[in-house]
């Protein structure tokens, strides 16, 4: 794995041993950044949850995003280990919990860009939503990046919506935002 453009681009990042991870290939990231790209990423916050690596806090800081949050129970000695080998550790919190402690940890902030790739098919994504709702995380302009199974369903609340679907074999990409 590596950093696909930007500041750190080139640099690889380390992957935790054994199937308990399952990081986001670089084409699949590379898309979604393409994505996010049109959008905008200078300056932006980013919340990574089931951050795993860190890859996509540190691809978007290393495209000019200001701030990132990466969340992960079992991962934060590797991101910040993969953080410091980019060079973006300055740029980067880490924190260490659960979906459910997330919201209100973070309560008083929001975010441009929420990506959220947890382990297939348990229930996880529609957490990550609620979580993500319950808290208001997402700002009026920003996009919850989801990355699931394609037999796993999910419902949005009322004041959300998905604009985009990308399909990359069983692996799908949503991309939601808070409707206007």
């Amino acid at each position: 794995m590596r950093i696909i453009a930007g500041l750190a681009k080139g640099h690889t990042i380390k992957a935790p041993k054994g199937q308990s991870t399952r990081p986001t290939l670089d084409r699949v990231r590379e898309s979604v950044f393409n994505v996010l790209s049109n959008w905008g990423l200078y300056k932006v916050s980013v919340l990574d949850l089931f951050s795993g690596t860190g890859a996509f806090a540190l691809e978007a800081l290393s495209r000019g995003a200001s701030q990132a949050i990466s969340v992960d129970k079992r991962t934060k000695k590797l991101i910040k280990e993969n953080a410091i080998h980019c060079h973006l550790e300055d740029k980067i919190d880490i924190l260490s919990m659960m979906i459910p402690q997330v919201g209100a940890k973070l309560a008083e902030q929001t975010f441009d860009y929420i990506f959220s790739d947890p382990p297939y098919e348990k229930g996880l994504i529609q957490e990550t939503i609620q979580m993500v709702d319950t808290y208001h995380l997402l700002k009026p302009t920003g996009y919850l990046i989801l990355e699931r199974h394609e037999r796993e369903e999910y419902s949005l609340p009322d004041t959300m919506e998905c604009i985009r679907t990308q399909s990359f074999g069983y692996t799908r990409v949503d991309y939601c935002r808070i409707r206007t």
